[in-house]
């Protein structure tokens, strides 16, 4: 851990600033944690800002600036706007004094901003948040610009082991130096409820005998919605009578709607497009998927559980996703037909209260925001404290 200079003690009444830092503030699953942890913790205590890297009014800020924080922009950074992108970090901190504690869940870019911030007496944690990184240029320079991270920050946190060894490194991991801090939700707005099933289904104009198989993600490759609809394909072939929503957006949603077509399954996809609330959604739900190519701790997979879905997993996602006996992986290079026979196997069954599971599995928010919130107001008075 390196020395923080100048770091100004909070007052005793003093609100205590964070800033969380990331790319875009819409309804991704990192983004929609950290909401679900400013939802919980004291802001007459803690106050959570945010740094994003556009301009554009991105989807929680109204519900930020509503809940009484500040939603700050810099720069995108595109390597030849180096100078220019470090330069907008030292004037947004030096102009804002009254963050005392930034927490980069962006951690392309944590080993330039985090730095920078440092110098100024502030305290600085990287938290990683995913288990892998796009394919081509990107992700090379995604993994150049994450090297010795954790040398540029006072704390390293993840939300798996396979998410901090991704982007810290195995030694790090082995040595203790990365705290693993769970994709924590409201579990207990999940729990399932028949009655809001009958309803969205009925919404949905899903039959009773109709199977509903979900994912929910944003339509890129990393989460491989295609598989998806050749899962749904192979189900049809067997005559099983089954149904597939997929909840998101993205540029890859025209592709799959083309998929869709060509394999004459229009009548049994349904796009929702971006949700506020998904809840109801999970209650529809019969079986739940995520096919995804790597992940870091998806939360999804954790709301899917919370509302007792049975479901398949990619077996590139970290097995500790699964707190709950209802979730089971397989290889997305089997044929599609595995996961299809799999599904079919498991047929209707009767849907689990796992409130109670979720909470001692740590993936309960209200406990963790008290947990976080207390570990930031130590470090504000002590670099020294460590979270517990």
């Amino acid at each position: 851990m390196k020395e923080i200079k100048g770091n100004k003690k909070t007052e005793q009444n003093e609100i205590l600033h964070v800033l969380h830092v990331f790319g875009k503030l819409n309804r991704g699953g990192a983004e929609s944690r950290v909401m679900d942890l400013y939802r919980n913790v004291d802001r007459a205590k803690v106050q959570f800002d945010f740094m994003q890297h556009t301009t554009k009014v991105c989807d929680f800020q109204p519900e930020i600036e509503q809940l009484g924080g500040k939603v700050y922009h810099v720069p995108p950074f595109r390597f030849w706007n180096y100078f220019s992108y470090c330069k907008a970090w030292k004037q947004f901190i030096r102009e804002h004094p009254e963050i005392r504690i930034v927490h980069g869940h962006m951690t392309s870019t944590a080993s330039i901003y985090l730095p920078i911030v440092h110098k100024k007496g502030v305290f600085t944690i990287a938290h990683s948040r995913n288990a892998g990184v796009d394919k081509g240029i990107k992700g090379k320079l995604t993994k150049f610009l994450r090297r010795n991270l954790t040398e540029k920050c006072d704390r390293c946190f993840a939300c798996s082991k396979l998410a901090g060894e991704a982007v810290f490194g195995k030694e790090a991991m082995e040595q203790g130096n990365v705290t693993i801090i769970p994709n924590a939700i409201d579990a207990a707005r999940f729990t399932f409820d028949p009655e809001v099933r009958k309803q969205k289904r009925e919404e949905l104009h899903i039959q009773p005998e109709e199977f509903l198989i979900g994912e929910v993600g944003r339509f890129d490759p990393q989460k491989n919605q295609k598989y998806a609809v050749e899962i749904l394909a192979e189900c049809r072939k067997k005559n099983f009578p089954a149904k597939l929503i997929l909840i998101g957006e993205g540029p890859l949603m025209e592709t799959v709607r083309q998929q869709v077509e060509e394999l004459q399954l229009q009548e049994y996809v349904i796009f929702t497009g971006l949700q506020k609330n998904v809840v109801p959604f999970y209650q529809a739900m019969d079986f739940f998927l995520l096919p995804s190519f790597y992940e870091g701790l998806p939360g999804v997979a954790v709301e899917a559980q919370a509302s007792g879905l049975r479901g398949i997993l990619s077996d590139a996602i970290t097995t500790e996703t699964a707190m709950t006996s209802l979730m089971e992986f397989l290889n997305v290079q089997e044929p599609a037909e595995v996961w299809a026979d799999r599904i079919m196997a498991c047929g209707h069954y009767e849907r689990q209260n796992t409130l109670k599971e979720m909470q001692e599995a740590g993936f309960d928010v209200k406990n963790l925001a008290k947990r976080l919130q207390d570990f930031y107001l130590r470090v504000s008075e002590d670099p020294a404290q460590e979270f517990i």
